[in-house]
């Protein structure tokens, strides 16, 4: 299961820096002016996982797969993209293929760096993004009440449908966030949803791009933004695009060390994944043997024949039980056979809800 974020931004707040950094692909051309992105830049990412650094440890694989999270850094938005302005339409296009918005909000002044906008303000640098979501939201929305209209003059059905659509349309004029209207829990509201995959719907992360003094105390323009995201429910990932970028040449051991002694825990790509992980309700099972140990990404709450449909739908076909060591059980027995011995493997069936980090093995029959 591949999770999809999206980057976006005015232009020349750091977004393509930002992700050149957070890829360590350096395949994102940054320069000081706006457009630099014209085509969206895709990058698949490697999850960071140490847990799989310990398996191998213990089974000596001949490699190790991570999980994969897709960047699509898209180009900077400005007034007018939901009507053609800039770069347009296409880019909203794109956007409505990810699961999470990261939102790269710039929280720091430099001279030497121009804004978009002629200054630094990070509420209004969300306004004119969201705004313009918001804008992109309604005309498909506005298209689809036209088609609702027509429907419900024949189907009695469909003027349900119809009724919550004019609902919402007011509540996104105003301003608002498909995500924070009152009837998303609705049959209605999801069928409509999975039908235009609205902009505003979907989950956001604020990225504030700030300076290396920024990362030690939240500045003035950080604290705003974090308020604004604690009124939307939003998370806000604080990070220095320059601070990533530092890293990329650095091994683990090195950019820990680098990250403490700036008095940072984790990095944004760090931040990132786990906070998007938890927004989307996902989580990790391992499995573990000599060609490889891997790590494959699952909803939270997933039975064992949907985790094994990961690996490939036949293994949820067929499936016959599952064979299941706790990670921590894994290590501490220091591998499947001393975990078996120990008593520490269960045998699991259809009923089986996967835990974060169970090593497992499937048996199935097709």
């Amino acid at each position: 299961m591949g999770l999809a974020i999206g980057l976006v931004g005015l232009p020349n707040v750091g977004k393509s820096t930002t992700f050149n950094a957070l890829t360590k692909a350096q395949n994102a051309e940054a320069a000081n002016y706006p457009f630099c992105t014209i085509e969206p830049n895709k990058a698949v990412v490697p999850v960071p996982d140490k847990r799989l650094a310990e398996l191998a440890t213990i089974v000596n694989p001949e490699k190790i797969q991570y999980s994969t999270l897709d960047f699509v850094d898209i180009a900077g938005l400005v007034k007018g993209a939901s009507k053609g302005e800039g770069l347009g339409n296409k880019f909203l296009s794109t956007i409505r293929e990810t699961e999470v918005i990261l939102q790269i909000v710039r929280c720091f002044d430099d001279e030497n760096i121009v804004h978009n906008e002629g200054s630094i303000d990070p509420l209004r640098d969300v306004e004119i993004i969201e705004g313009e979501l918001i804008l992109a939201d309604i005309e498909v929305l506005s298209n689809r009440i036209d088609r609702l209209k027509k429907q419900a003059k024949a189907d009695k059905s469909a003027k349900a449908s119809l009724e919550m659509a004019e609902e919402l349309i007011e509540f996104l004029a105003d301003g608002n966030l498909a995500r924070n209207f009152d009837k998303t829990d609705t049959d209605e509201y999801r069928q409509l949803n999975n039908e235009v995959r609205f902009l505003t719907d979907k989950e956001i992360m604020y990225g504030a791009n700030t300076d290396e003094d920024g990362l030690l105390e939240d500045n003035d323009y950080v604290k705003l933004l974090t308020e604004h995201a604690a009124k939307n429910n939003c998370e806000i990932i604080k990070l220095c695009a320059k601070v990533e970028e530092e890293l990329i040449d650095l091994d683990d051991d090195e950019s820990q060390e680098f990250l403490a002694e700036l008095g940072v825990k984790e990095s944004g790509l760090e931040q990132i994944i786990h906070k998007g992980f938890k927004k989307l309700g996902l989580m990790s099972y391992f499995t573990a043997g000599v060609k490889e140990v891997r790590a494959w990404t699952i909803k939270q709450n997933s039975t064992a024949p949907r985790a094994a449909a990961a690996i490939h739908n036949d293994f949820e076909k067929g499936f016959i039980r599952a064979e299941v060591i706790a990670y921590n059980d894994y290590i501490e027995c220091g591998g499947e056979t001393k975990a078996k011995e120990a008593g520490k493997m269960r045998l699991e069936g259809k009923e089986y809800i996967v835990q974060d980090g169970d090593v497992m093995h499937f048996r199935f029959n097709v």
